[in-house]
């Protein structure tokens, strides 16, 4: 049976869809807030006219990756693990909340596993969690060696430790695949923070762009390179999956033509953003208000970083979907979503 985690999530979602409309029956997936449930069925409704049918296959378990009593439960006859949950935040003030749920919940996650003698696990890591080079133009591969040292972003120091997690597993049993997609596109997820919510904001209009470069793919190449690596004989390796690296001005354009809005005709200067994280940062202390721009993103969107996605191209034979086709598809369901 497998089991997967995060399951009312962007990636979790999709990847249900993928193992219940191939006729996998054998499927449990744990939730935390009956909401978000409705979520997962929308996602569905997408792809299928039997999204009820196909919701109503999956065994769902009302869990916290942090409640191991519940989870020893929840993994009785698991085989397999898909381990998608995961806290997306860049605010700083959120560090701890990042740890609780990154970290120690795939360090619950891994020890079951372990327990559970389970023969495979995936887990979704994230670009964030691979070094960078001091050379922009040179490629990041699955290689690059992570520095401490450097000014990482809260989300990205906690992917990191759960990574290190899995690997501590893997010395100690379990057979396990990391994947390490760049930013994912997707459709039924506007307002959670992701990838939907650029579609949200760019669709409302944005005054800005940016000329920083990182890796963009859909979230069908993600599903499907984790199926294919826990299907295969693989184990105790990582791979970045991006299918190709943009400007976030190339991006916005492409995305802005796709919703048929104006694009940002703006750049930001590097002086701009330092001060709107300075300004985000004294709001915070001032006035409580929640952090949406922080000093390590600010420096993000406006640096470039190269991934090489050779790995996994060479390994399965992989082939990634252009992203010119994911914009226009996730577009096509955000604009319907708007009726």
């Amino acid at each position: 049976m497998i089991l997967v985690t995060g399951g009312t999530g962007l990636v979790g979602s999709h990847l249900l869809y993928k193992l219940v409309s191939n006729n996998n029956n054998n499927v449990k997936a744990i939730y935390r807030r009956q909401h978000t449930l409705e979520r997962v069925k929308h996602v569905f409704s997408y792809y299928s006219n039997q999204a009820e049918n196909l919701f109503n296959s999956i065994e769902w378990i009302e869990a916290n990756i942090n409640d191991v009593p519940k989870l020893e439960v929840v993994f009785k006859d698991i085989t397999h693990v898909y381990h998608c949950a995961a806290f997306v935040s860049f605010e700083p003030n959120k560090y701890y909340e990042l740890r609780k749920i990154n970290i120690e919940g795939t360090a619950n996650i891994v020890n079951l596993c372990i327990t559970n003698q389970i023969k495979k696990l995936c887990y979704i890591s994230s670009i964030a969690a691979i070094g960078h080079h001091s050379n922009p133009e040179q490629l990041i591969s699955e290689t690059t060696s992570w520095n401490p040292e450097d000014d990482n972003s809260v989300y990205a120091i906690t992917k990191y430790g759960a990574e290190m997690e899995v690997w501590r597993g893997t010395q100690e049993g379990v057979n396990a695949v990391v994947v390490n997609p760049g930013i994912i596109l997707g459709p039924g997820f506007w307002k959670s923070g992701g990838s939907g919510s650029l579609f949200k904001k760019i669709y409302s209009g944005l005054k800005y762009y940016t000329n920083g470069v990182s890796g963009y793919v859909d979230v069908w190449n993600v599903v499907d390179a984790m199926c294919e690596l826990m299907s295969s004989k693989i184990q105790n390796e990582r791979f970045i999956l991006v299918s190709e690296n943009l400007s976030f001005n190339d991006f916005q354009k492409s995305v802005s033509k796709a919703l048929n809005v104006k694009p940002a005709k703006k750049e930001a200067s590097s002086l701009l953003l330092e001060l709107a994280w300075r300004l985000d940062w004294l709001s915070h202390k001032l006035l409580g208000k929640r952090r949406r721009f922080s000093k390590q993103l600010a420096k993000s969107v406006r640096s470039k970083t190269i991934y090489d996605n050779t790995k996994i191209k060479k390994v399965l034979d992989f082939e990634f979907n252009p992203i010119d086709k994911s914009i226009s598809k996730t577009a096509g369901f955000f604009l319907k979503d708007q009726n």
